[in-house]
């Protein structure tokens, strides 16, 4: 059976799927384009999914089974993938740890200060008075309550914050104090000190947020959006800031990336900007594998209860 992988991981973790299944042929390409050759002959394609397109789809004849080491599947084809009744799994659950330590560094930085006070320190000047806040007693808008988002809710609880979440079905999640359904986020919005949205990329969730949900949000509003760039047009949220309806945005995620260097973002002293980042962890990879390796010993028995398999009609 060949496993194909359009990326090369370390040594150590390749020697280790060498190792523990030596009936397996394990191929290792650099990209999709150096896999064209092995593409036929494939059983099992392991892939970050931003590379596959119908194409390479076209070319695969024994493919059963795609394993994506990543969360986001909106780039795939997956229709195609569909029509030729290949199973998909995915990491779903692996960023929970980085993406959650991720908001909880952004809230204590904005409420402490941390980049005011390292130009400060920059300049060599002693100042000690600022409007510090805490984010302990504060309200966190959740919106997506999966791994990530329960994650963030079990930091947020240490911190005495208060939880709400939006999901799909508005059902009662662990360490959640009030749950609505994606229709009902406009109660949540107006409650929130800050709201996080982690919504994956769907045909519901783009364009979902209009200027009409951020002024919903109190003035003194932080909004934080590590799930996808295309829940809002730019021009909205920069209108929302313009207008102080909400006093801050934290973005890692956006339409085009990287994002231009003339984007107003860059030059707005309420928005913090990282590059797509939330998300990375040393222990990325090796947290991926763990699910592939789950997922390839029930493969291998015939089994069907695959960890993180994709519905491919939601396409999550």
């Amino acid at each position: 059976m060949l496993v194909l992988f359009t990326f090369i991981p370390p040594s150590n973790l390749k020697d280790r799927l060498a190792g523990e299944y030596p009936s397996v042929d394990f191929r290792f390409r650099a990209s999709i384009e150096e896999s064209k050759a092995d593409l036929p002959h494939a059983e099992v394609l392991v892939t970050y999914g931003e590379d596959l397109l119908n194409e390479h789809l076209a070319k695969t004849e024994m493919l059963k089974w795609i394993m994506v080491v990543s969360a986001g599947l909106e780039k795939m084809p997956l229709e195609d993938i569909q029509k030729k009744k290949i199973l998909v799994t995915n990491a779903k659950g692996i960023h929970k740890i980085p993406m959650a330590e991720y908001t909880m560094g952004r809230l204590l930085e904005y409420e402490k200060k941390m980049k005011e006070l390292h130009i400060l320190q920059n300049a060599r000047h002693w100042q000690r008075e600022h409007s510090f806040g805490e984010i302990s007693g504060k309200t966190i808008g959740v919106l997506g309550t999966g791994a990530i988002g329960s994650e963030i809710a079990r930091l947020a609880k240490a911190f005495r914050m208060k939880t709400i979440g939006v999901n799909t079905t508005g059902g009662g999640v662990d360490l959640f104090d009030e749950v609505y359904t994606i229709h009902e986020m406009e109660r949540c919005l107006g409650k929130g000190d800050y709201i996080v949205a982690i919504l994956p990329e769907t045909p519901q969730t783009i364009g979902l947020f209009t200027l009409q949900h951020f002024r919903l949000m109190k003035n003194s509003a932080l909004f934080m959006n590590i799930g996808r760039g295309s829940l809002f047009q730019d021009n909205v949220l920069i209108q929302a800031l313009q207008d102080r309806e909400i006093a801050h945005a934290v973005l890692d995620v956006f339409h085009e990336e990287p994002l231009p260097a003339d984007h107003p973002y860059w030059m707005m002293e309420n928005v913090t900007v990282s590059p797509h980042v939330s998300s990375h962890s040393p222990h990325y990879l090796p947290r991926a594998l763990d699910i592939f390796r789950h997922n390839l010993d029930i493969y291998l028995d015939g089994g069907r209860n695959f960890e993180n398999k994709i519905n491919l009609n939601r396409g999550y």
